[in-house]
């Protein structure tokens, strides 16, 4: 079994918008998402190992898996679609997805931003439908429910607050700001299915 390992973000580090305490509690906060699902597979294993897959404790540490696993991985699609520098390219077929489907990209960028600016701590994801092709903007209140089946994510706001209220306090939009001047576009196209 190949354990996961924590990958290195600190290149975000200057980021305008975005302090390095923030930054750095944010990597230390994923590096246990990591840590515990290494910990939870290496357990999941073990007691598969030993018959006990039909135990109650295995059930609930495989639920608790899904949770860590969609933590850790989430954040790395977050930080990943972090560290751009220049606006979308409006000839892009990201652009043109997002014109197609929202009829501008005002428009989808407003209904991201308030999908972001909900109540409630989660994400927000531009996710694109794999049986359509179409990109919709959800709300996910937890890692590991609510994400829309056979639809992959192209877009990751983290908006739980250990994401933003160290720099923002309670100023949500401002941080929403942030993060919109710093979405690397390039890595979000990479994610198109379709």
């Amino acid at each position: 079994m190949t354990a996961f390992v924590a990958k290195d973000y600190s290149k975000l580090i200057g980021m305008p918008g975005f302090s390095e305490t923030l930054l750095n509690n944010h990597f230390t906060l994923y590096q246990g998402y990591v840590k515990n699902t290494n910990a939870l597979d290496e357990t999941l294993t073990q007691l598969r190992k030993e018959g006990k897959g039909a135990d109650p404790g295995f059930a609930e540490l495989k639920r608790r898996y899904g949770w860590e696993f969609n933590g850790m991985r989430l954040h790395e699609c977050y930080f990943e679609n972090l560290g751009g520098k220049a606006p979308i390219n409006q000839d892009s077929r990201l652009a043109a997805r997002i014109h197609q489907d929202f009829g501008s990209f005002d428009d989808w960028s407003q209904d991201f931003k308030a999908t972001g600016a909900m109540r409630g701590i989660g994400w927000a994801i531009l996710y694109q439908d794999l049986t359509t092709g179409r990109l919709q903007n959800f709300w996910i209140n937890e890692h590991d429910a609510g994400h829309p089946a056979c639809n992959a994510p192209i877009l990751i706001m983290d908006v739980f607050e250990h994401a933003f209220m160290t720099d923002y306090g309670l100023k949500r939009a401002d941080y929403i700001g942030a993060f919109f001047q710093n979405i690397d576009w390039n890595i979000a196209e990479q994610r198109l299915q379709m």
